[in-house]
């Protein structure tokens, strides 16, 4: 990890800062798909309340946020995203790794997320951290990509 930054559970204190923070990570996208991404819809004291809510920290504050929620033995990856001041320094793959980590230690079997078609970036990374799309569909107005990474255990 990156010297004085430290992952934590967010708490409702953390709900401003990571709406603001989501807000900047995902307006760039808005022209690309014709319309605000769906994590910037989301409330984010209701999903502090009914996920499981990481954010990444330094000194400056909140650069990063993970969102999770185990269903069964999988874990959904509902969204992951990094300041976009903080872009390129490799806060990502923190947070992916810790999503990792978090579902191995959750004895998750797979880790499901999904991201907009459009996002073709986020597809290219997904895909070399390991994950395979598995279908594609409408949810919600959104054009999805769904994908699916196997953990193996150990």
């Amino acid at each position: 990890m990156h010297a004085a930054t430290s992952i934590r559970q967010a708490n409702l204190n953390d709900a401003d800062a990571i709406a603001a923070l989501v807000n900047e990570a995902y307006t760039p996208y808005i022209a690309r798909i014709g319309k605000q991404p769906a994590p910037m819809l989301d409330d984010y004291r209701q999903v502090i309340s009914e996920a499981e809510v990481f954010v990444l920290t330094q000194e400056a504050g909140t650069v990063g946020v993970l969102v999770m929620n185990q269903e069964g033995n999988e874990l959904l990856l509902v969204n992951v995203a990094v300041s976009a001041r903080c872009k390129g320094k490799g806060f990502g793959k923190v947070l992916m790794q810790y999503c990792e980590d978090y579902a191995r230690r959750a004895r998750c079997t797979a880790i499901r997320l999904y991201t907009h078609e459009l996002m073709s970036e986020n597809i290219a990374i997904y895909k070399k951290l390991g994950y395979q799309e598995t279908h594609r569909a409408t949810e919600n107005g959104f054009a999805r990509v769904f994908m699916r990474k196997a953990l193996q255990e150990g």
